[in-house]
């Protein structure tokens, strides 16, 4: 990279700042989501190669100025590494993954690297997956339901609100109405939370699903020689629950 960024080097690689590689860095890791999502372990290795060009790039640009180099940011994690598992490098303790993670968080609060519990959450996250991750922190200040069924009941009980505030049919209750739809799906993100389940991954694969039927149903509108305006939507809902009885 060094020599890509030097006078002797590319002409593409030395124009790029920290700003115009966020969208090929967003990019890169989109698509290790995608090979270890698909399991296709075998692209993972070139994926992860592609991201750590990245993570490298931005090392070199700050290198340049003097700032820190990719040794700098190792030596950081390493550290941070240690601080965080006092129970393998320091007194030995026998944590299941919950305890781990509620450790971490109290770790990160008593070392000053975050003023709060809910900090070091980046805005531009996906809200579902700050859901997952703003209810993990807040479990692990211990503010958290005991059991999934708990979170069940929440989620009826933000759908009993949802149906209330649609009744009321007030012009001014538009912004009620978002702000139930905000809970029903806080809560059932805090649900797959408590099921271990990452909300974002499923709603992809209920999305590819969606995807992939309606595909299929339009097609078999197709090949009975119709088109959509030409059945109403019960008759389409027929093809649906046909097409998945043979999925």
């Amino acid at each position: 990279m060094e020599i890509l960024r030097s006078p002797d080097g590319c002409n593409w690689d030395r124009n790029q700042t920290h700003q115009s590689l966020l969208p090929y860095l967003i990019e890169e890791t989109y698509e290790v989501v995608e090979a270890i999502e698909s399991k296709r372990y075998s692209d993972l290795k070139e994926e992860l190669g592609d991201l750590l060009c990245q993570i490298v790039f931005h090392a070199q640009l700050a290198h340049e100025r003097s700032d820190f180099d990719i040794n700098d940011t190792i030596d950081h994690l390493v550290t941070k590494l240690v601080r965080r598992h006092p129970h393998v490098f320091g007194e030995r303790k026998d944590l299941d993954p919950q305890q781990v993670r509620d450790l971490w968080e109290k770790a990160k609060i008593a070392s000053g690297e975050k003023d709060s519990v809910l900090s070091g959450l980046p805005r531009s996250m996906p809200a579902l997956t700050m859901a997952y991750r703003m209810g993990e922190k807040a479990g692990g200040y211990g503010f958290d339901w005991s059991r999934p069924e708990e979170v069940v009941d929440k989620i009826q009980e933000e759908i009993e609100e949802l149906k209330h505030e649609l009744k009321s049919g007030a012009e001014t209750a538009r912004e009620q109405v978002e702000n139930e739809i905000g809970d029903l799906l806080f809560a059932t993100a805090s649900l797959a939370r408590k099921l271990h389940i990452d909300p974002e991954s499923a709603l992809k694969r209920a999305l590819d699903k969606f995807h992939r039927r309606f595909e299929a149903m339009v097609k078999e509108v197709e090949r009975r020689g119709g088109r959509g305006d030409d059945y109403t939507v019960d008759q389409k809902g027929e093809i649906w629950q046909e097409l998945k009885r043979r999925s």
